[in-house]
């Protein structure tokens, strides 16, 4: 499945790919992410597609070997203990085998599982039919606990996948902590601790985590009792998109879908309730409270993902995307609370511009798609396969030899490039 000539680049991606495999499913990186991520491992799955299909779909299966009875796909799977992480599946209170979080990730398997299909479509039918009846498992999941007031609700920053992004702060503010409950961090001694969440973020993560395991992780107690309750346009515009791609999973089944689109329409609605009037863009928002965020990132430009878009919102992203100078920042650059290296507070991330990308292109926004991905090349030619990288500069930030960035260069980005060699290294 790979050409006689190809770029150099091409191959570092893929082992990449193969050096965080640890058997059937794969790291985001060594040391800093040493388990199964539930989004990384669909973007790992959908960048071994690209050569490797058999081993494509065990990574998808694995993943939703461990869906709870509930429906939930949880966000991280233990599948071996590592010291290198924290906080572990004690920490979770985790009961399952193997032990799991007690929260999901943004829902991108239905469309990352249609792409892989596509491939192939013969050798993929069959896993079509085994993963179909556990993706309406997750989506009705989704539409049941976590959409109650209409958008998608998250009751912890982490199921977001945006972390420590502004989006949060507001809701981040009311969370009370645990003075007399220390803990040790492994993220910042992997990764600088300019790149990464403030140790006002972690107290305040483990506070809602503590709160999460002495419910058992109650999906109702949560929504209803727990510390953080928000409206999250991310999550909302990925669920959107991806009941459409599930849709599309059933047509091709010949499956019944009246109710997967009623769910749709119902999230199309709800999705209604996060546009923000006066700033002109899609905001996160408190549950508890009413309160908007009043703060624009990424999240909100997963709309062109969903197929959604308005002149306002259009403007914003024109303006912050040409304040940088490589791809989509995950906050407003003209924010005070704009940080061009720290995490989800301002660096760019390959693959929420794949993501965004995806929509561009659906709605025939073919140059601004085009801008995208050769900003997004240019970052990893320049600088190897990183978690994320500074906007302003290309920088490369967080985790090294990363697998979804490899995965986005293989399936996206990469595609069809000029053979030039990485300038950078990749060093931890």
């Amino acid at each position: 499945m790979t050409s006689a000539i190809e770029n150099p680049i091409d191959q570092a991606a893929r082992a990449v790919l193969l050096g965080n495999d640890r058997g059937g499913y794969t790291i985001p990186t060594a040391r800093l992410y040493p388990y199964q991520w539930n989004w990384d491992s669909m973007f790992s799955a959908w960048g071994y597609g690209t050569f490797d299909r058999v081993r494509a779909w065990q990574e998808v299966n694995l993943l939703f070997a461990s869906q709870w009875d509930t429906g939930m796909v949880p966000h991280i799977i233990f599948h071996n203990p590592d010291p290198d992480y924290f906080p572990g599946p004690v920490v979770w209170g985790a009961t399952q085998t193997p032990p799991t979080s007690g929260i999901s990730q943004p829902p991108v398997a239905a469309t990352l599982i249609l792409k892989l299909y596509e491939m192939d479509p013969k050798a993929g039918l069959p896993h079509l039919k085994t993963l179909y009846p556990k993706l309406v498992a997750w989506h009705a999941w989704w539409m049941r606990e976590r959409c109650k007031d209409g958008p998608v609700a998250i009751i912890h920053p982490w199921e977001s996948g945006r972390d420590n992004c502004p989006d949060w702060d507001i809701g981040m503010e009311g969370v009370q902590i645990n003075e007399d409950d220390p803990y040790t961090r492994r993220d910042t001694g992997h990764v600088n601790a300019d790149e990464r969440p403030l140790k006002w973020d972690y107290d305040r993560y483990l506070a809602i985590l503590a709160f999460g395991r002495s419910v058992n992780w109650d999906d109702r107690a949560m929504y209803e009792d727990g510390p953080f309750l928000m409206a999250d346009p991310g999550i909302t515009f990925v669920l959107l998109r991806a009941f459409s791609d599930l849709i599309e999973i059933g047509r091709i089944l010949g499956e019944d879908t009246a109710d997967l689109s009623a769910q749709q329409d119902q999230l199309r609605e709800g999705a209604s309730k996060l546009w923000n009037a006066e700033k002109g863009w899609f905001d996160a928002y408190d549950l508890r409270t009413g309160q908007s965020a009043n703060v624009l990132g990424s999240g909100a430009f997963l709309a062109y993902f969903a197929g959604v878009s308005r002149p306002a919102l259009d403007a914003h992203f024109a303006r912050i995307w040409d304040k940088v100078t490589f791809g989509v920042p995950s906050a407003d650059p003209e924010s005070e609370r704009f940080d061009p290296r720290r995490y989800w507070r301002g660096p760019t991330w390959p693959v929420v511009n794949s993501l965004i990308a995806m929509g561009l292109t659906d709605m025939g926004r073919n140059e601004a798609e085009t801008r995208l991905r050769n900003e997004t090349a240019a970052l990893i030619e320049a600088g190897g396969f990183w978690e994320y990288y500074d906007p302003l500069d290309g920088t490369p930030c967080g985790g090294a030899s990363f697998g979804w960035t490899a995965a986005v260069w293989l399936t996206w980005c990469g595609k069809g490039r000029a053979h030039v060699q990485m300038a950078g290294k990749e060093t931890e």
